[in-house]
């Protein structure tokens, strides 16, 4: 009787070696998020030393984002061609240069433009440490657990941007939040070039150049009109100009999808259930949790009056709560299935949201700490299950294209929570503010603008009149939290509905040759699919 040895697993690792990729790989991912988060605590002293003007100041915030977002479909199938580690350690070299760039930068423009190339490299690294976990881990309930680690400290990693901020402004200069991003990329790529293993699809097909810059122009322009409606209303005509680039582009991009052979973004993804109900269920939390960090972190900082390194410790116990509920979702997951653990995802951060709704100027720490945690373990229970549905679901040969849908999702997820939840946050604050009638034109305006403006007014004035305005902004922001709190819960509350049925019937243990079988793909066979599992290996 004579027995084959199995075939080797595409970019999988034996041992211990792969709990080094997984290591690697949330370096890596936590960089990029604790960059994303704070740049906000280093405007302040930027400002004063580079002077730039309104116009300018918005744009150092948000191009790094408008690139990433347009750039992750490309990016995502570029790493499926030529290889997930290339690409990644191409990404992290660029993160690594731009961050120095940034760093050093001595004017707006420079330091608009080095903000843009971090946004490129983010693109890069994003979806490629999703894939490489992935294929590092063939064993369901390791692989589940592992990418539950990766999201937990990608969404602890935001939580950290304040803390990290916090304590290089009190002592260095504001390029210092950059900078160090500088000796941490370079021994991810130190370490990177020896442990992680390369996979690629072997046979991608030829790269459509039309598609790419449709999906660009695409994603820019949508991401654009959102952030622009959030920030300036949906009267602004650049929102809708942008919007309408934008979904032109897109228009055509996925006509033209439909139509080629090997397209850039293969729709058949969205005919699965398992992708698009774990897809769903991501943005939808990305839209919501969003909306709550902000919250949260003007809650403690303008409500409270803490500094922003105080406030970011305060949001920390719930990101470090992933350290629970990452190997929790892998024991839930194949006890009581998928659907299951991403519906009490949901549902815990739907409970945990509401609870919010109660609180008031005065309340304790001690009694939000539990929320914030039960919260934290929702985040993780959701984005562990559903991030590693998305990648299984998916033959392993397009993987990174599927990580950069993922991705795409929650950018746009996080975006619209901003510009619909937030909106309803500010508008409500405004129409809630009830100011003593011996304030000034500008002073009513300035009060108005946000609830930092109404302390920072209500600090200017003397005596009883500046407490007054002091109270009155507290007041109305506690009070637009309350209602936006539960429409947020209310959200996730229909999310959590909406996964227990498109989920249902999803596989807690999906089985390895079921996913290596791409039924939109046809398999190689004989010599085909000996050189495939070469060129992989």
């Amino acid at each position: 009787m004579t027995t084959t040895s199995p075939t080797p697993t595409p970019g999988a690792v034996d041992g211990g070696r792969r709990w080094a990729v997984l290591a690697i790989c949330c370096v890596a991912a936590a960089l990029l998020g604790i960059d994303n988060s704070v740049l906000n605590y280093a405007l302040p002293s930027l400002s004063d030393q580079l002077h730039p003007s309104s116009t300018q100041l918005l744009w150092i915030v948000d191009v790094y984002g408008f690139v990433l977002g347009g750039l992750l479909i490309f990016a995502g199938s570029l790493g499926d061609r030529i290889g997930r580690k290339r690409l990644l350690l191409m990404g992290v070299a660029g993160f690594g240069a731009a961050s120095a760039l940034t760093a050093y930068a001595d004017g707006p423009g420079t330091l608009i433009a080095s903000r843009a190339l971090l946004g490129v490299a983010g693109a890069t690294i994003m979806p490629s440490t999703l894939s490489l976990v992935r294929n590092a881990f063939t064993d369901p309930k390791e692989r589940t657990t592992a990418i539950g680690v990766s999201s937990g400290v990608g969404a602890a990693s935001f939580a950290l941007g304040p803390v990290v901020g916090g304590l290089l402004l009190d002592h260095f200069w504001w390029g210092s939040v950059f900078l160090i991003n500088v000796p941490l990329m370079a021994l991810v790529l130190a370490v990177g070039t020896v442990i992680l293993p390369e996979s690629r699809n072997p046979h991608p097909g030829r790269l459509d150049w039309i598609s790419v810059p449709l999906s660009i122009v695409g994603m820019l322009g949508i991401i654009y009109a959102i952030k622009t409606a959030a920030r300036n209303g949906v009267d602004d005509p650049a929102v809708w100009i942008s919007a309408v680039v934008g979904a032109i582009s897109l228009t055509a991009f996925l006509r033209r999808q439909r139509r080629l052979a090997v397209p850039l973004l293969d729709l058949g993804f969205f005919r699965n259930a398992a992708f698009s109900g774990a897809l769903a269920s991501n943005t939808v939390a990305l839209f919501t949790s969003s909306t709550l960090s902000l919250a949260c972190s003007l809650y403690f900082q303008v409500v409270h009056g803490w500094s922003p390194l105080m406030a970011g410790l305060a949001l920390l116990p719930g990101p470090l709560s992933a350290a629970v509920g990452a190997p929790a979702s892998s024991v839930l997951v194949h006890r009581v299935g998928r659907a299951r653990t991403v519906a009490l995802g949901l549902l815990l951060m739907s409970v945990s949201t509401a609870a919010l709704a109660r609180v008031t100027p005065h309340t304790d720490y001690w009694h939000l700490l539990p929320i914030l945690v039960v919260n934290g373990l929702g985040v993780t229970f959701t984005f562990a299950v559903t991030s590693d549905t998305i990648l299984a679901s998916v033959s392993r040969k397009r993987v990174g294209a599927a990580a950069a849908i993922s991705e795409t999702g929650m950018e746009l997820g996080g975006a619209l929570g901003i510009a619909i939840l937030g909106s309803v946050l500010t508008t409500l604050y405004r129409n809630d503010l009830r100011l003593p009638g011996q304030l000034s034109a500008d002073q009513r305006a300035a009060a108005r603008e946000s609830v930092a403006g109404g302390v920072q007014t209500g600090g200017q004035l003397a005596g009883a009149t500046g407490q007054h305005v002091v109270d009155a902004a507290r007041q109305a922001f506690t009070h637009s939290m309350h209602i936006t709190m539960l429409a947020a819960a209310a959200v996730m509350l229909v999310g959590s509905v909406f996964a227990l049925r498109m989920l249902k019937g999803v596989p807690a243990v999906l089985d390895q040759h079921a996913e290596d079988a791409d039924p939109m793909m046809p398999e190689q066979s004989g010599a085909g699919s000996e050189a495939e599992h070469a060129a992989t290996a």
